[in-house]
């Protein structure tokens, strides 16, 4: 981890959930474990200590003027942009909190986008708080997408952990408007972004893709279903023509068997369940949302802002130490690639 040219930049997201108190968390476990990378918050030196103190967690802040200052100042303890602060109220998430993770994520992309910090690692927001001082983004991944200069659909959410990652074609949308929304573009489209995430961010030189069916048994010969013929076997057949090893559609019920699992890098899915289900049941405190198609690094936990347990010390770091550790590998492999 040491290799990194600079550090990443850590969001704090809603101060009100558990954002702040599992970077704390995080950073105190792979200290311990002597594999954190160098980093720093974007914002909340106050705000952080205070935490520290009232959870009794052994992390000591050391406020920095730069991001240059934090490859050092992680010798000491967290380095924390100090140019942003609140007070902490947990569980109690208002205006003023989502202003500041605002703050935190705006400051956060521009380090990203000027090299100033090697990746992002996100933590959680309240999309409701955040709409109600005027956000306008589904969510963070699409506010970045907007301050790289890129449109949405260029920005694809990828779910990673140590034994599975999956990709939701479709999003937050009913599950009966999935169907009208698959398209062979679609595929291709996202299943391109996926297979060059893999080779620039992981190292992987020829990425293997499953793509996955909509219907039972792959629609059994179109008696439940004609999208497999229609839609995804055009897809894949195109893809395979582009040099693309992607191969489908596989039933669901079969996709994520272990035998299964070690015939592909990634797994395309065509609606969000299929992809979340598998991801949180295998991987529990390890997954990490990696967004791909971006020209800079975006990691964030596979958690929300889990209010009902904020300020209790309760919240695993384990899922925010994993998006951390993997941003810092993403920075890693992209910077050979470029060698």
């Amino acid at each position: 981890m040491s290799a990194l040219q600079a550090p990443l930049a850590i969001t704090l997201g809603d101060p009100a959930g558990i954002g702040p108190e599992v970077i704390l968390g995080a950073w105190m476990r792979l200290r311990a474990e002597r594999r954190e990378p160098p980093a720093f918050v974007v914002g909340g030196p106050g705000l952080l200590r205070g935490i520290a103190e009232k959870l009794a967690l052994d992390c000591p802040i050391v406020p920095i003027a730069d991001p240059s200052e934090a490859m050092f100042a992680s010798a000491v303890g967290l380095p924390v942009l100090a140019l942003l602060d609140g007070p902490w109220h947990p569980a109690r998430p208002s205006p003023d909190g989502a202003r500041l993770a605002l703050a935190s994520l705006q400051w956060g992309a521009k380090c990203a986008l000027a090299g100033a910090a090697a990746g992002l690692v996100t933590a959680p927001v309240a999309k409701g708080a955040l709409a109600a001082i005027g956000w306008d983004y589904p969510g963070q991944t699409e506010f970045l997408a907007d301050a790289c200069g890129k449109p949405y659909r260029d920005a694809v959410m990828m779910l990673a952990g140590p034994s599975l990652r999956t990709v939701p074609l479709t999003v937050h949308v009913a599950l009966a408007e999935v169907p009208g929304l698959l398209s062979a573009d679609l595929i291709t489209h996202k299943s391109r972004i996926v297979a060059a995430g893999l080779a620039r961010d992981f190292g992987i030189a020829a990425p293997r893709i499953a793509i996955a069916a909509l219907n039972p048994h792959a629609g059994e010969g179109g008696q439940f279903g004609d999208e497999e013929a229609r839609i995804i076997a055009p897809a894949i057949a195109a893809l395979k023509a582009e040099g693309i090893d992607a191969f489908g559609p596989v039933p669901g019920d079969a996709l994520f068997m272990p035998r299964a699992r070690a015939t592909y890098d990634a797994a395309l899915c065509m609606y969000h369940d299929q992809a979340l289900i598998p991801l949180k049941a295998l991987e529990v405190d390890e997954g990490v949302n990696v967004t791909l198609g971006l020209p800079i690094i975006r990691t964030s936990p596979d958690h929300g802002t889990a209010f009902d347990i904020a300020g209790q010390g309760k919240a695993d770091p384990g899922a925010m130490a994993a998006a951390i550790l993997m941003a810092a590998e993403m920075a890693t492999a992209r910077a050979a690639a470029r060698a």
